[in-house]
């Protein structure tokens, strides 16, 4: 048989000995916490490499990217060749109200334009004022870290070791072709 009020007793026993500990409590806004590495905040534009091809748009599950964009003819790079056209970048904005932050649009970017990167300070006190556009998405690409080194146990990639094999055979197709050249000219030298 339990005393009539002994957890309240016990529970009032907790409550006194947290109070005579110390807090452990990061002081957030003058001490910046320690992000894991590769740690997601928001999304970061490298417009050079944006092509406007809109699978980040397309993929979203959200609807919260917005591109707007034109074509533009470009000359012929050389003589009597033809005039290619372009898309050309007006605007690209990610609304963050929306935006679950499932990293979609960055896995789906083929040429690499999207990125996560760690800063997570961008609370706004109106709704409207997280739709973001590409100015302030290109000011946070300079904080989006560098990636990890490779495993240095890990096998070649694939396409190295292609690269590698290629050019050992152009390389040795020209020494060939120059010592070739170097026996003609000495069986000419000796004509």
């Amino acid at each position: 048989m339990s005393i009539p009020g002994s957890g309240l007793a016990k529970g009032l026993a907790v409550t006194l000995r947290t109070m005579t500990r110390r807090s452990v409590t990061a002081q957030y806004p003058e001490v910046q916490p320690e992000l894991p590495p590769r740690s997601r905040g928001v999304i970061a534009l490298f417009e050079e490499n944006c092509t406007v091809c809109m699978l980040c748009a397309r993929e979203c599950p959200d609807w919260c990217i917005y591109i707007d964009s034109h074509k533009e003819t470009m000359p012929a790079a050389a003589p009597g060749g033809r005039e290619r056209s372009r898309n050309v970048l007006d605007r690209f904005a990610i609304d963050f109200s929306l935006c679950m932050y499932c990293g979609i649009c960055i896995e789906v970017c083929p040429f690499d334009a999207l990125f996560w990167s760690p800063e997570f300070e961008y609370a706004e006190t109106d709704i409207l004022e997280l739709t973001h556009e590409r100015d302030k998405l290109r000011e946070w690409m300079w904080t989006v870290p560098a990636p990890p080194p490779l495993d240095p146990g890990a096998e070649e990639p694939k396409e190295l070791a292609a690269a590698q094999k290629s050019a050992e055979k152009t390389a040795a197709a020209a020494a060939a072709a120059a010592q070739a050249q170097a026996q003609a000219q000495s069986q000419e030298g000796e004509a």
